[in-house]
């Protein structure tokens, strides 16, 4: 949080956003237990207001209410993880397919600028920002469609899929890289509809294809020192 921020009490929607970002950013794992106390004191702020966030969260999808255990960070399923890129494939082609015939220069300009930051985050080797910066990227093509619908369709299944890389990755590797959102940008740019719809299906197979979906794991971490402001 900012200086300006840390002077003004903390806002539901503030604590939503700020484990949102934790779970989409993979620092906290499926199965991670979060504690109405330990969030309490990490926001100075009550249990019934944590709980209420909590509910929120758990309305999303991303979040596990047990009842008399406490709540849990999601832990998708093989099939769920299946039909998180089915969803997403069928969304964001259909976004870049919008783009090619409504974007304008300025757009093109701030899908090039973030990639370019992304490409500065993975040769810094900051990992956590690379990570932030793939999921924005493709919530920005949904910003520049100018599709609100599908906008906050995307968006929660970005965060789903966060949880799914968590616990199917197969190796240490950053979802998704520079070099294939400017080939997607590349394909808008020159408003070829067609080749943007074969980009971005090869883009998220690429990402589904990292993951090993014949075996379930469990991940689970405490929330010591994640959350921490």
């Amino acid at each position: 949080m900012d200086a300006e921020a840390a002077k003004r009490p903390v806002t539901d929607q503030e604590i939503y956003e700020k484990i949102w970002d934790a779970i989409a950013e993979r620092q906290i794992g499926p199965g991670t237990r979060l504690k109405e106390e330990q969030l309490s004191d990490i926001f100075s702020v009550s249990r019934a207001r944590v709980r209420q966030v909590l509910q929120n969260l758990a309305r999303d999808g991303l979040i596990t209410l047990v009842p008399n255990r406490g709540a849990f960070v999601a832990k998708p399923s093989i099939e769920e993880a299946r039909d998180v890129f089915f969803a997403r494939r069928t969304i964001e082609e259909r976004l870049v397919e919008r783009l090619c015939s409504t974007i304008g220069a300025e757009g093109i300009e701030r899908l090039r600028s973030h990639v370019d930051d992304e490409r500065r985050a993975h040769s810094g080797g900051e990992v956590a920002t690379a990570i932030r910066l793939s999921g924005a990227f493709h919530l920005l093509i949904a910003e520049l469609a100018q599709s609100q619908i599908l906008a906050g369709l995307l968006r929660d299944l970005i965060s789903r899929t966060s949880l799914i890389m968590a616990m199917y990755q197969q190796k240490e590797v950053l979802s998704c890289g520079p070099d294939e959102h400017a080939a997607i940008v590349d394909s808008i740019t020159a408003r070829d509809a067609k080749k943007a719809l074969a980009v971005m299906h090869h883009h998220l197979a690429h990402i589904e294809n990292q993951l090993d979906l014949e075996s379930e794991r469990v991940v689970a971490r405490d929330l010591e020192d994640i959350l921490g402001l």
